[in-house]
């Protein structure tokens, strides 16, 4: 599985802030006519097609990208060895994500087909003894910073899924998997003090994505210590950003939209009235209620690094969204949002994911 995101979450470095002389000259392009797009709906077909890709994959060893530093010739073990929970998938978040997916359809949609089936690959996947195994795993001489942020990220997102869902099945799997939640959210507490400067690139590391989800994790099991350091270092990472180069988006290998991806970090955090006022200066063109923005164009499906453009489509779509909730002076964005989805929805699911 690829690192796409929605269904399944930057080689251009930001400086979004600009001095107030540039600020005034900055310019809206509009257009005569935007096409509308219908929003899209998941409906049980669609979930059932949905599935298909982490049913196959979270189970499937290989092919794999382990992405780890080698100490010694013990570290060469076989992936499910190394991770007996997330080996699947091709690499480790994508294997998080995996689950993260069937969780989400499954709580959606309890007539999924095959539930019962990924019911038991979910219990054998995420046990005790696996969750453990992989806890001891970021406790290795070169494996603390593994998967910073972006798994982080996944793995938070996994543990907000199973605690909004009402079931037993849910409260099994998030007990087995608490040992590596606390971790995780651990390690951001560690990490964020000492990172002083946000990266902002559209792959992996972009620290606005990782602080988001981990933000909603945290304000939806009430951890009011993480909530108040994403809070204060999104702030000191953004908070005097402006003028973010739209036009430089996306780069060759995006799946993130490093500006879109700030915008909707600062909604989570900031007061309505001053986001609205941030937002006016950081993408002063998307008041323009003609706001156009083309999605990412895939040229080759079967090229793992350029298929990530479908991922910055939903990136962009989950973020405008975002951006436009509650704020009826944005409500055009949707648009633009549908129109990103519609794009790249139909072709997510094949061979080559």
């Amino acid at each position: 599985m690829k690192s796409l995101l929605l269904t399944i979450p930057f080689l251009l470095v930001l400086n979004c802030k600009q001095s107030e002389e540039q600020k005034e000259n900055v310019s809206i392009t509009t257009t005569a006519e935007v096409e509308k797009v219908t929003a899209p709906t998941l409906h049980l077909e669609e979930a059932n097609r949905l599935a298909q890709l982490p049913i196959h994959c979270i189970q499937t060893e290989y092919p794999n990208k382990l992405g780890q530093t080698i100490g010694g010739k013990d570290d060469l073990q076989e992936p499910k060895t190394l991770h007996p929970a997330f080996y699947g998938c091709f690499d480790w978040h994508s294997a998080v994500h995996g689950h993260w997916s069937l969780v989400s359809l499954l709580k959606q949609f309890p007539e999924l087909e095959n539930a019962e089936d990924i019911a038991t690959m979910l219990q054998q996947n995420i046990s005790k003894e696996n969750i453990q195994n992989e806890v001891q795993y970021f406790f290795g001489k070169h494996n603390t910073s593994y998967e910073r942020t972006y798994g982080w990220a996944w793995l938070l997102k996994l543990a907000e899924e199973l605690h909004t869902w009402d079931a037993p099945l849910a409260r099994e799997l998030e007990s087995n998997l608490q040992p590596l939640t606390d971790l995780i959210v651990e390690k951001y507490i560690e990490f964020l003090p000492k990172l002083n400067y946000p990266i902002r690139v559209g792959e992996h590391p972009n620290t606005a994505f990782g602080l988001s989800f981990a933000y909603d994790y945290a304000v939806t099991v009430g951890d009011d210590t993480l909530i108040a350091l994403i809070v204060q270092r999104a702030k000191d990472f953004y908070l005097q950003d402006a003028n973010c180069p739209l036009s430089w988006e996306p780069s060759g290998f995006d799946f993130l939209s490093p500006c879109f991806e700030e915008a909707a970090l600062m909604k989570r955090v900031l007061p309505k009235q001053e986001f609205e006022h941030w937002l006016t200066d950081f993408l002063p063109q998307l008041k323009d209620k003609n706001f156009k923005l083309e999605p990412g164009i895939v040229s080759d499906r079967t090229d793992g690094k350029l298929v990530h453009l479908d991922g910055v489509n939903f990136s962009r779509a989950w973020s405008l969204y975002e951006i436009a909730k509650d704020l009826p002076e944005y409500a055009h964005l949707k648009n633009t949002a549908n129109a990103h989805i519609k794009y790249s929805l139909p072709s997510i699911v094949g061979d080559s994911y």
